[in-house]
């Protein structure tokens, strides 16, 4: 198994919303590998541990890597990390537990998370498809799941990835929350009931 065919990394960061700046200005990135699929071709491959294993922690270092360069010199600086998020898209010819296994186990997110310093469980999307398949990668807080600022997405399109026997996998993270986040926190909502409403 050879390393990936390419790394890409994409950042943005927002200063306007409706013509107004931004409140408190986060950057958001993604660091996407597109490494061959190592179960296509294979058929039904019932156990998928041993690629894993062999494959999934050097994925995890080296997209922290990328996502902690790329969030650097969009802050100017030494970035740190608030919130992430895992992301896989499998090409044609494999299946989607191709790409759950990189990403779900804990050799890809249990490094990842200790790398980024955090406790959460990684918010998650995967795909299958052609290459050029735009995939929207949640992220979230990287300690506390439940703040609800930190709710926001990145979308990551490779135009030539993934090939249908190849996988791109994606770590992506921010330095804060999404632009002018104002709707409160799981934490401290209300009590809300179907049956209060339905009386409304």
């Amino acid at each position: 198994m050879s390393g990936p065919r390419k790394v890409v990394t994409t950042t943005e960061t927002v200063l306007r919303e409706l013509g107004s700046p931004v409140e408190s200005t986060a950057h958001r990135a993604a660091a996407a590998a597109v490494i061959p699929n190592p179960w296509a071709g294979r058929g039904h491959v019932a156990d998928l541990s041993a690629e894993v294993e062999r494959i999934a922690p050097g994925l995890a270092r080296t997209l922290h890597d990328e996502l902690t360069a790329a969030l650097t010199t969009a802050n100017g600086g030494k970035a740190e990390i608030t919130a992430f998020g895992k992301a896989a898209i499998v090409g044609l010819d494999g299946e989607i537990e191709h790409g759950a296994a990189l990403i779900h186990t804990p050799y890809f997110g249990n490094v990842l998370r200790e790398l980024a310093g955090g406790t959460a469980v990684i918010v998650f999307s995967d795909e299958r498809g052609p290459a050029g398949t735009t995939l929207t990668v949640p992220i979230w807080h990287k300690t506390d799941a439940a703040t609800r600022s930190h709710y926001q997405t990145i979308p990551v399109r490779i135009p030539d990835a993934p090939a249908a026997d190849e996988i791109v996998v994606i770590a992506a993270a921010s330095t804060g929350p999404r632009p002018n986040a104002r709707i409160g926190d799981r934490k401290t909502d209300p009590v809300v009931r179907l049956a209060d409403l339905e009386d409304r």
